[in-house]
Formats: structure tokens, sequence, C-alpha cells
């Protein structure tokens, strides 16, 4: 009577168990197929500047300046000018950068100040003499705003702007709101870090040429390890972008500057701008700028180019003059600085003592680059000796990453 009690209680039991187990197993599947969904649903990005229930409330009833150029766009195209006019926002001036408010001036053009022909508004440059507003621009202003879109390399002006602007921000009691944006090249951080001896407008910071951070990200970095003049330290608002992880694929909707025309040329811009500080071309003139490379001076290839004035350069480097080097229009994107096409450049010149000019330092923050290519040191040796550097580097700028 016992063992048939035990025999039922015990089949009674695997019963629960198995319908128990059964059930458990569906739930996760479920919750499998919910993650799935989740994962595979397309969620756009969306700037700092599309993330306007947060900075509208801030803005109102406020006197604002706002730095930006034709990068400042919302994800329907609106300028952030335009927008931020029809939503009552009292707009006193613009701030404009190298290539200026609607971006189509000559890299290192002289801009002067003006008036944007659309909505009246005064527009102060801030290249050439005028890099750091004075106090007499900001008089007035309680709040600024700055928002460009930065493509992640060191010598690239828009963080330098940003330095000045936080600065000026800081020493006359302004808040800053700095609308972030993505980083194209986002997940690299490459190349020699910048020594303090070589510091200029191309290079304000002992970072890598490559940084790997969004402008929200390095305005942290700026005011928490206190590069600013004096120690001084602004107050910064980072307005964040949406559904942005760094990791991912972004195509800027506009062209940054005039001789950035596409995705090609925002991911070899790094590389090949180092080119600048020597007797090669790198396209401009041409509709291939940063995406090419070449010269006079280099031996008769299968590719060539002959460089002319452009909306991107009203005088370009060997102006008429056939230049033969390579195309890499269609090469893979890179995920690293590129060295071996300046190395072989180097190599095939003729006259090597013509090859690398003044600026050459300044782009690569240091002198060491150009004596290691000169004495035949290998990349691959180069890129040992940035090591410390960019490891020291990376724990320092995890302390200002927003996004995974």
């Amino acid at each position: 009577m016992m063992s048939k009690l035990v025999f039922k209680n015990t089949v009674l039991f695997f019963v629960l168990l198995i319908l128990s187990c059964g059930s458990k197993l569906k739930n996760h599947e479920v919750n499998e197929n919910n993650i799935t969904k989740i994962e595979n649903s397309t969620l756009e990005i969306k700037t700092g500047a599309d993330n306007y229930s947060v900075y509208l409330p801030i803005l109102e009833n406020k006197k604002v300046g706002i730095v930006t150029n034709q990068t400042g766009i919302l994800s329907n195209k609106t300028h952030l000018v335009d927008f931020l006019l029809d939503n009552k926002i009292s707009i006193q001036k613009i701030f404009a950068p190298e290539h200026g408010f609607r971006g189509t001036a000559d890299a290192g053009e002289h801009i002067i100040d003006g008036k944007d022909s659309k909505t009246g508004l005064s527009i102060i440059s801030l290249y050439g003499d005028n890099k750091k507003p004075k106090p007499e621009q900001l008089k007035g202003l309680d709040v600024m705003i700055f928002d460009l879109q930065d493509v992640g390399a060191r010598f690239y002006t828009y963080i330098s702007s940003l330095h000045y602007i936080m600065e000026a921000c800081a020493e006359n009691n302004i808040e800053l709101l700095v609308f972030d944006r993505p980083n194209p090249n986002g997940s690299i951080v490459d190349g020699p870090i910048l020594e303090k001896e070589y510091t200029s407008f191309v290079g304000m910071h002992t970072i890598p040429l490559l940084h790997g951070m969004t402008i929200g990200e390095y305005a942290q970095m700026i005011n928490g390890e206190k590069w600013l003049k004096n120690e001084v330290q602004c107050n910064l608002k980072v307005i964040p972008c949406l559904n942005y992880k760094r990791e991912m694929k972004y195509s800027l909707p506009v062209k940054p500057s005039p001789n950035l025309p596409n995705d090609q040329s925002i991911n070899l811009y790094a590389s090949l701008c180092l080119f600048e500080g020597t007797n090669v071309s790198i396209g401009r003139g041409t509709e291939m700028q940063f995406q090419i490379y070449g010269s006079p001076y280099l031996p008769k290839s299968d590719f060539s180019f002959t460089p002319k004035p452009n909306f991107g350069a009203k005088d370009p480097v060997y102006n008429g003059k056939l230049c033969y080097g390579e195309n890499l229009t269609t090469i893979p994107k890179v995920s690293k600085l590129e060295l071996k096409w300046l190395i072989k450049a180097y190599n095939e010149t003729s006259d090597k003592t013509k090859f690398f000019n003044a600026f050459f330092t300044k782009l690569a923050g240091t002198k060491k680059l150009q004596q290691q290519i000169e004495t035949g040191v290998s990349e691959n040796e180069i890129r040992k000796s940035w090591e410390k550097g960019l490891n020291d580097f990376k724990t320092m700028r995890k302390k200002y990453l927003i996004y995974d």
C-alpha cells in the first residue's frame, strides 16, 4: 500500500516537474525572442541637436550665442539656428570656426566678420587672429552653444576652437552647452602623443593623433584635466546623442569641411593629412580630396591627377601640374593611423631632403616620427614606440566616455 502511494507520488512529482520545465522553457523562448527583436530593431541615431527636450528649457528666456557651421543641423535637415529662432530662443550672435558659418572657405583662409544673409544675425569669425572670443564679443550672453561635427583627429581644428570657447566661457561666467555628435572615427585611438613643445592650433593637447571620442566627451576631458588657461573650468553641460554606440557606423549628412566630401575621405583623413607636411598632394583641387596622394616627384605610375582650382582650394598644391601617386578611393575602411603610404612616398622620392617641411612636426606633434621615417625604422617599430603613450591616454580617456 505504501509502495503504491510512493509510486503515485513519484509519478505525480515527475509530471509536475516536466510541466514546470516545459513552462520555463516556453517562457525562456519568449524572452529570447523579445531580446532578438530589440537587438534587431534599428533605432535612428539622434544627435544632441535633436535632443531638444533637454536643451530648450535651459535656453528659455536666455540670451544665447552659438558656435556652429553647416554641420549644425537636425535630423530633418533644419539648421539649428533656424530651429532655435522658430522656438523663440533669443540668439544674439553666431561664432564661426575655420571654413566659416556656411563652411565654404578654404583651409586656413582668413574669414571676416559679417552678417548671415538669411537671419540677419551677426557672425564673428573664430579663425585667424580671433580664435578666442573677446569679453566685449561675449557681453550680455547668458549661454553659449557649441555644435560642430568633429572627425576625431587631433589636427582637425574644431576641437581647438572648442578649447578657446570653453576658456572664454569660464573666464566670463557663461554657461556652455555642447551639443554632441557621433565621431565617424570614434572607435580608433592611435598615433603619436603630442609633446607639449609642439603645441599649436593644429594640436593643443597631449593626446594621440586619433582620440576616439565624441566632441562632448572631449569637452569633458578638457574640463576634467584642467587643460584651460590657469586651470579654469567652465560651467559645462553636454547634450548627449540618443541611440548611439561608439562602434556604430555613422555617415555624416553634411560635409564637415569643403575637402572632406564623403565617408572614405573622413576615414582616411588622419592618415593622409600627414602628407600636408610634405611635398605630396592629397588631392586638393580634385574631386577626390583625402582619397588620393601624389606629386610630380614620385615615379610615373598607372594613376595620375592634375590639381585645379575648385570649391575646396582656390590655389591647390601643384596647381596645373601632373602628379603621380596612388588612388585609395575604393580600399576597405582603415581602423588605425595608416603609415604605409607616407613611408612608401618618402622611399620613392628621389630627393629626400625636400620631402618633409616644417609643418610636418606640428601635424605629428613630435619630431620623432619624421626621424623614424628618415632613418628607416619599420612601421611596426614606429607603432611600438606609441604603445605606452596610447595606453596611458586610454586609461585617462575612460573617465570621460559617455557612450558604450
